[in-house]
């Protein structure tokens, strides 16, 4: 299905199991997105404040500062046994979160959740690197990143539809059966050979440096901008507007939609555009559209629409910087895609709390206009880190 958009020129091992890999991603994914859109809807069920829930994705997301050492040791796995020990992970922080009986578990279920889903990601990550050369890895991650917008349309979009019938956590069982599905998918397809290339050689440096810093800073602050969004809009449409878990469901449907004409383009075109320059494109977007929705905030229309200019700006950034991310190391893909994610789940981490008190204290303006602010930063450092000389040389492969 996706991998036919592949020529010859991609490896087999690519073009055969592209495919899966999006969908496996896609289950991930909306698992690991599905409580953003309900906190408000979560929060009431254990008795506690957006705020007080907003503390267990804090602490959710400090799993970032994990990334690092987990690039590292999937950076000497096997593919397949990396992708198929994040998965499985996923499926337990899922089952611990969905049997939580209090906001304190639920924040354990959804760090492993977390943590657990980044080894996936990295697995992907290097799966991409090791077989895709890098002037031809924009497309593939573009593809593979359909998975992340996918999770949002489809995979959000039914967990938010089995909650409105029953209740969120029958929405987690919902994603524990994916999760289960794409397991046995994963362990039948993708090559569990031995790595080649993912030891440094000698005189090699393992960890970012220079420049490449501000790689890091940009993947932070895109982030940092998002997140101001992610944690409060489903709390801003419930508050305003009186919307339920089945409207909540419609809408996050449509930003799917969004994030998927984001990934497909930025496949399309980021190759030929340039990594950097597509980022700063992406990262520009989000300030006129933070802006849009802090004016607009008390209109439904011009807020969703804000929100998913917003949206669009994010992914197309995102998508366009993974692929960078993974030649910041020489020879250890999965290192610097580590250090990358690691950057944007601290911002994530930051602005969980910031954006819900400051959603409670002043309402929907001051998270996007947070968020504006931040994306602002990172077109000010991708600016700065293309200035000085852009993406290392690449090592070949």
């Amino acid at each position: 299905m996706f991998g036919r958009s592949l020529d010859d020129s991609f490896a087999p091992e690519i073009k055969r199991n592209v495919s899966a890999v999006v969908i496996a991603r896609l289950v991930a994914n909306a698992c690991y997105r599905f409580a953003p859109p309900f906190l408000a809807i979560i929060a009431k069920s254990f008795d506690v404040s957006l705020s007080q829930i907003g503390v267990a994705i804090f602490v959710s997301e400090l799993t970032g500062f994990a990334s690092p050492f987990l690039g590292r040791v999937v950076d000497r796995l096997s593919h397949r046994n990396a992708m198929v020990l994040g998965l499985l992970g996923t499926g337990i922080g899922c089952t611990i979160a969905a049997a939580a009986p209090n906001v304190v578990v639920f924040a354990i279920g959804v760090t492993f959740l977390g943590l657990t889903k980044q080894a996936f990601d990295l697995g992907l990550g290097a799966w991409i690197a090791d077989f895709v050369p890098y002037n031809q890895r924009g497309k593939v991650v573009g593809i593979t990143e359909m998975g992340w917008a996918l999770g949002l349309l489809v995979g959000v979009s039914l967990m938010g539809i089995v909650t409105s019938l029953t209740n969120w956590r029958i929405g987690y069982a919902f994603g524990i059966a994916a999760v289960i599905a794409c397991i046995v998918v994963l362990v039948s397809r993708i090559n569990n050979e031995p790595r080649k290339n993912h030891i440094p050689n000698a005189g090699e440096h393992t960890r970012i440096q220079g420049r490449n810093w501000l790689v890091l800073v940009t993947m932070f602050c895109i982030m940092c901008s998002v997140q101001n969004l992610f944690v409060t809009f489903g709390a801003w449409l419930e508050d305003d507007f009186g919307f339920g878990a089945a409207r909540l469901a419609v809408v996050g449907f449509s930003f799917g939609v969004v994030e998927l004409v984001a990934s497909t383009t930025s496949a399309q075109y980021t190759d030929r555009v340039g990594k950097e320059r597509s980022i700063l494109g992406g990262a520009l977007l989000i300030v006129p559209a933070g802006i849009a929705m802090a004016i607009g905030s008390s209109n439904l229309v011009v807020g969703v629409v804000a929100a998913a200019v917003f949206f669009l700006g994010f992914e197309f950034a995102v998508v366009s910087l993974l692929p960078i991310a993974s030649q910041l190391v020489p020879n250890s893909p999965g290192t610097g895609l580590g250090w990358v994610l690691g950057a944007g789940t601290l911002g994530r981490a930051l602005m969980a709390v910031i954006a819900t008190r400051g959603y409670e204290q002043y309402g929907m303006p001051a998270p996007a206009l947070i968020g504006a602010g931040f994306g602002l930063l990172g077109a000010i450092a991708i600016y700065i880190y293309r200035s000085l000389g852009g993406v290392p040389t690449v090592q070949p492969r």
